[in-house]
């Protein structure tokens, strides 16, 4: 999968086509904040803004924290798994303390670039289950807060719920789309890989390039639920770019135009003093490195 992506990027990047879910940006958006609007259909929708949210080179991404967060803990930056500089890892592949100085651009409340942020490490990454990634930075959320006024974006700790109003706030292309959940994929299969429970979107999230890595965010807690990674392109199936939907029988689902996300729930109880990454917690199920 890592050779016809790297044409595909090279295509994108030639022609300026919009590929939904992979790392590299879509030129086709405008570049340009919009406003959230609330989804019709579910619960009121908060304002939702780009504080807390991060541009990278390729992708979108934020910085988080666990509930149990504390200020002079190395702060975090959620992204996707297949948003790494090194490429996209391999199905059953995890990444562990890996040594990174990549850098972040941070945005405030109405996207504008307030500062850059670097990472010390990728503390944690894959494709296998779910589409993640967390670098570790060399500043601590008290020190962001100090510096810039602005506070990292909490994961919920909770399974989200159908039919939530959510937004999912891109910090490359600094733009909020507004939906709702419309449900859950119990497998979600794209090429090699393969997702668990998760998130689809209701067609008003009409990602694009560029916004893979955004936080998703139910608009009523303001908390992080899933991490936007990926949607149907052209109607193939389970192919690259075109993932499809695989229920607990086997059937097989594909809905041209729908996007996905990975819930990001499960990373909190991975997590513990000091806000490092340990697999071994109980209730933890990430993937751990074979």
């Amino acid at each position: 999968m890592k050779k016809p992506l790297v044409g595909a990027l090279v295509t994108l990047l030639l022609t300026g086509a919009t590929v939904t879910g992979v790392a590299a940006p879509a030129t086709a958006a405008t570049p340009a904040a919009a406003p959230a609007v609330a989804a019709k259909g579910g619960p009121k929708a908060k304002a939702v803004d780009f504080a807390g949210t991060v541009a990278l080179s390729n992708c979108s991404g934020s910085v988080v924290r666990m509930p149990d967060s504390q200020p002079g803990d190395p702060a975090l930056v959620m992204t996707n798994g297949h948003c790494l500089e090194t490429g996209m890892p391999d199905a059953g592949e995890v990444v562990v303390d890996q040594p990174s100085s990549r850098t972040f651009s941070l945005l405030n409340s109405r996207g504008n670039s307030v500062g850059t942020l670097r990472a010390s490490k990728i503390a944690y990454a894959t494709m296998t289950d779910t589409d993640v990634a967390l670098y570790e930075l060399t500043t601590t959320y008290g020190q962001i807060e100090q510096s810039y006024g602005i506070d990292a974006l909490e994961l919920s700790a909770t399974h989200p719920v159908a039919g939530t109003a959510i937004s999912v706030v891109s910090g490359y292309w600094k733009r909020i789309y507004s939906c709702n959940i419309d449900g859950f994929v119990y497998r979600l299969k794209e090429g090699d890989w393969t997702w668990k429970d998760s998130v689809r979107y209701t067609s008003a999230c009409d990602t694009i390039g560029g916004t893979s890595g955004s936080p998703v965010i139910d608009s009523a807690s303001g908390k992080v639920v899933a991490v936007n990674n990926t949607g149907n392109e052209d109607g193939g199936t389970c192919t690259l770019n075109n993932p499809c939907e695989v229920d607990e029988s086997g059937n097989v689902t594909v809905r041209q135009g729908i996007n996905y996300a990975q819930q990001t729930y499960g990373i909190t109880e991975c997590v513990t003093t000091g806000n490092k990454i340990d697999l071994s917690l109980p209730g933890c199920t990430l993937p751990e490195p074979a």
